[in-house]
């Protein structure tokens, strides 16, 4: 059963390129976000909390106008359900969010209240015109606090992973902020990971190493798209 485990994940881990290039296109547009000088890089690598709330969302940092650009890589792991993660915005201004991954990732974009301001999913009406936008770079947003909200799109099974990186820039940046985000520390929920979560998170365990590698000021497109090297 082990082996069979481990077979699937490097089935989908093979798998990625296919599936990130339905993705590319979308962040795209985000590559007139430059670098100022010579990018400071700073990377973490946490837990996610066992919390399937905001209250237990993950920290990725604050986005400066003109200054920092922050990166997330991850993955819904089986029966995993949603991630959520938090971040504070400096000053009112135009957000660009950039995201490759595995297709059946619903991304949606909620302010402090917990309101949905932008939703990927194609049937979300409003929402889904304001996330064009965000994936432009033309959607204004206030001073204050936010939060991500990463799940799988209507009929995707909770049994099958998800990998996934996304990117918030407002502007152009001099510093770089990559978080890794690992699935719960084992014990925080009294389940014990299978032997395919183990794999997966045995491979972001090595991301940061791989981070270290990669060049800074890039385009969004490079950045995100480097960052799968930690699943491979």
């Amino acid at each position: 059963m082990a082996d069979d485990a481990l077979s699937s994940v490097s089935s989908m881990v093979s798998n990625l390129n296919a599936s990130i290039n339905n993705a590319v296109e979308a962040i795209r547009k985000s590559q007139s976000n430059q670098a100022i000088g010579e990018v400071q890089t700073f990377e973490k690598s946490v837990n996610k909390s066992a919390l399937t709330t905001t209250g237990g969302a993950t920290d990725i940092g604050v986005l400066a106008k003109n200054a920092t650009r922050l990166n997330v890589a991850s993955t819904l792991a089986p029966n995993d359900k949603v991630d959520f993660y938090k971040f504070k915005v400096t000053t009112k201004g135009e957000m660009t969010l950039g995201q490759v991954g595995d297709d059946g990732v619903r991304v949606q974009l909620m302010n402090r209240l917990g309101r949905v301001m932008a939703d990927s999913d194609p049937k979300a009406g409003d929402e889904y015109d304001s996330f064009k936008k965000l994936q432009a770079g033309n959607l204004t947003v206030d001073k204050g606090d936010y939060t991500l909200r990463v799940t799988r799109d209507k009929g995707q099974s909770d049994k099958d992973p998800k990998n996934y990186a996304m990117q918030v820039v407002m502007g152009n940046y001099s510093k770089d902020y990559d978080t890794v985000a690992k699935q719960p520390a084992k014990g925080s929920t009294g389940l014990t990971l299978t032997t395919g979560q183990q794999a997966t998170l045995d491979g972001l365990n090595s991301a940061i190493g791989t981070m270290n590698s990669i060049p800074t000021g890039q385009t969004g497109t490079q950045k995100l798209m480097g960052s799968f090297s930690l699943f491979v």
